[in-house]
C-alpha cells in the first residue's frame, strides 16, 4: 500500500499542509467531562484502495475508500476533501473510522486535483456529485443504505450541509470550518475581504480548474461589479437557503468553527444553528480557518474529532455515546475552559451597557462607560492607524497556538484617524460570552464609507485583540448624522481582574476593502454605546 500511496501524497499541497502543521499544539485542550465511551477492538480492514467515480457527463471523481473486512452491511462515513486539497486528507480520520467498524470514502470535489469538471464552489454539480457517490458507495462496498454520514472540513464542510437537504440517505452531518451563509463570508458588514479571497482565488488556480462562472465571479468581486449577481451565485451554495430541506431529511448536525475564522465567522453558524429542528450540536473555539481541527488530520488526539466520531457513533453507527443528552452548544473560552449551554440564546445572562463618552482634549481617548453618550469628536478617513486584525489565517491561527493576540500599543494609535474609548479598571473579571453591538452614530462629509471597530482586553497602555468588526455604508446624506449598528463575531472571552476595555474605531484594516474617501472627515457626533453580552 506504501507504494500506490506515495506519489498521491506528493502531490499534497505543501503550502497547506505548512499551514496545518504549525498548528499541533491547537488542540491541547481537554475534553469537556468525562463522556460515556464505547471501546471496541480495532476490526481487521481491506486496507485504502483508490477508486473512480463516475458522476455523469463524463467527469469522474476521485476517490479512496477503506472498509472493515467482517460481515456487513456497515454504516459509512463519506469525507468531502477541503478546498485546494485531495481525498487524501482524511486518511487518518478514515482508517479510525474502518477500524471501528464503518466504511469510510473520501473524494476530491470536481475541478480539484484529478477530479473531472470545473470548480463549482458548493454550487447544484458538487450537491448532486455527493449523491452520486453516495450511490456508489451503496452499489460497491458492504454500505448499509439506512446509516450514511458526510463530513468534512472548510469546503467539504459546506457542501455536506447543503448536501443533506438533498439527499434524504445523510443521517448525520459533521461541519467543521464551514460556512451557512456564502454571502455574509463575502460581505459580512457590507464589506469585502480580500486576502480570504484572494487566498481561495489562488489556490484553485494552483490546484484546480475554475469554472467560467467562479472566474467571473471572483473577478467582479475585487472590481466590485454586479453584487446582486454574486449575492445571488452566494445563496445558491448557502445552507440557509435550504434549512426547510434540511428540517425536512433531519439529519443530525454538528458545527464547529472557531471564533477568529477569516473566512466565515461564527455569527452565520448560530444564525443557522438556532433554526435547525433536528439533533443539533454547535462547538466553538479559540483559532481561524481549519486550525482548531487541523491536529486531527494527522491523527493526532483532538477534541472536535473526538466530538465528530461520538457524533457518528450515536446518529449513523446508532451506539449510545451520551453525547445527544450533553448541552448541545459548547464553548472554548480563551483561557482553556468548557462551557456547555441549552441553547445560544442562553450563552449570555444579559447585557451590560458602555456609553462611548466625550473625547478629552488632552489626550484624545474617551471614557467607555457611564452616562455619558456624546462623543464629539472628528477624525480623518482613508488613513490606517496601528490597530488592525492582523493577517488571515495566520494571525487567529497564531493566538490559538501560543495565546498571543494582536497587540496595539494604545498611545500610539493616531488620535487625527481614530476614535478611542476606554473603561475604567474593573475589580472583578469580565466574562464575555456571545455577540457584542456597537450602536455608532456619525456625521459623514461623504455619501459612502467604512468604519472599522476593535474591541481590547487593557493591561496598562497594551491591549490585546478580544474581537473586531468591518462596517460599511452607501447613500449616506453628507453633513447628516447616520446611525451604524456594528454587530461583532461571537466570542467567549474572560476579562481578568484590574484589566480595562478599550474601544477602538478607524476606518482602514488590511483585511477589508473600504469604500472611504481619503482625507474626508468623519464625526462622531451623538449618542453611542457598546453593548457586552456577559455570562
Amino acid at each position: 500500500m506504501a507504494q500506490r500511496l506515495a506519489p498521491r501524497l506528493l502531490r499534497l499541497p505543501s503550502l497547506l499542509l505548512a499551514l496545518l502543521v504549525p498548528f499541533a499544539g491547537a488542540a491541547s485542550v481537554p475534553n469537556p467531562s468525562p463522556v460515556a465511551r464505547v471501546v471496541l477492538a480495532a476490526v481487521p480492514t481491506t486496507g485504502f484502495q483508490f477508486v473512480d467515480i463516475p458522476v455523469g457527463n463524463g467527469v469522474v471523481l476521485k476517490a479512496n475508500f477503506i472498509a472493515p473486512t467482517t460481515p456487513g452491511p456497515h454504516p459509512a462515513v463519506v469525507f468531502i476533501a477541503s478546498w485546494g486539497l485531495n481525498d487524501l486528507e482524511y486518511l487518518a480520520q478514515a482508517k479510525a473510522l474502518a477500524q471501528k467498524g464503518y466504511v469510510a470514502l473520501s473524494y476530491t470535489p470536481r475541478g480539484f486535483w484529478a477530479s473531472g469538471g470545473g470548480i463549482d464552489t458548493g454550487g447544484p454539480a458538487d450537491i448532486a456529485d455527493t449523491s452520486r457517490v453516495i450511490d456508489w458507495l451503496v452499489a460497491n462496498t458492504p454500505t448499509n443504505s439506512a446509516r450514511i454520514g458526510l463530513a468534512g472540513v472548510s469546503y467539504g464542510a459546506g457542501i455536506s450541509l447543503i448536501a443533506s437537504g438533498f439527499d434524504p440517505r445523510v443521517k448525520a452531518v459533521a461541519a467543521l470550518s464551514g460556512w451557512t451563509d456564502l454571502v455574509a463570508s463575502l460581505y459580512g458588514g457590507d464589506t469585502r475581504r480580500p486576502q480570504a479571497v484572494a487566498l481561495l482565488d489562488i489556490a484553485s488556480r494552483l490546484l484546480g480548474r475554475p469554472s467560467p462562472e467562479l472566474r467571473t465571479t471572483i473577478d467582479n468581486y475585487f472590481a466590485n461589479r454586479d453584487i446582486e449577481g454574486i449575492k445571488s451565485w452566494g445563496r445558491v451554495r448557502s445552507a440557509a437557503t435550504y434549512v426547510d430541506r434540511i428540517n425536512a431529511n433531519a439529519p443530525a448536525i454538528l458545527i464547529a468553527n472557531a471564533y477568529g475564522d477569516s473566512l466565515f465567522p461564527p455569527n452565520q453558524l448560530s444564525a443557522f444553528f438556532g433554526q435547525l429542528t433536528g439533533p443539533k450540536r454547535l462547538e466553538l473555539a479559540p483559532g481561524d480557518h481549519a486550525v482548531v481541527e487541523a491536529t486531527g488530520l494527522l491523527g493526532l488526539e483532538n477534541h472536535v474529532w473526538t466530538s465528530v466520531t461520538r457524533w457518528m457513533d450515536q446518529y449513523v453507527a446508532g451506539i449510545n455515546t451520551g453525547i445527544g443528552n450533553e448541552a448541545p452548544v459548547v464553548l472554548r473560552t480563551y483561557d482553556g475552559d468548557v462551557e456547555g449551554y441549552t441553547s445560544w440564546a442562553d450563552v449570555s445572562s444579559g447585557t451590560q451597557r458602555h456609553a462611548l463618552g466625550a473625547i478629552r482634549l488632552l489626550d484624545g481617548t474617551g471614557t467607555l462607560g457611564g452616562s455619558s453618550t456624546n462623543p464629539s469628536r472628528t477624525i480623518f478617513g482613508g488613513f490606517d492607524t496601528h490597530a488592525d486584525a492582523g493577517v488571515a489565517l495566520l494571525t487567529n491561527g497564531l493566538q490559538a497556538l501560543t495565546g498571543i493576540p494582536p497587540v496595539v500599543w494604545l498611545p500610539g494609535v493616531n488620535r487625527l484617524n481614530a476614535g478611542v474609548w476606554t473603561s475604567g479598571l474593573s475589580t472583578n473579571a469580565v466574562a464575555i460570552r456571545g455577540t457584542a453591538t456597537l450602536r455608532l452614530r456619525i456625521t459623514p462629509t461623504t455619501a459612502s464609507g467604512t468604519v472599522v471597530a476593535y474591541l481590547y482586553d487593557l493591561a496598562g497602555d497594551f491591549g490585546g485583540l478580544i474581537t473586531h468588526v468591518p462596517l460599511s455604508w452607501t447613500g449616506a446624506t453628507p453633513g447628516a448624522p447616520l446611525d451604524l449598528n456594528l454587530v461583532f463575531p461571537a466570542t467567549a472571552y474572560d476579562v481578568p481582574a484590574w484589566h480595562r476595555l478599550a474601544l477602538v474605531v478607524d476606518t482602514e484594516d488590511p483585511l477589508y476593502f473600504d469604500a472611504n474617501t481619503t482625507g474626508a472627515s468623519l464625526a462622531f457626533s451623538g449618542p453611542s454605546w457598546l453593548d457586552l453580552p456577559l455570562r
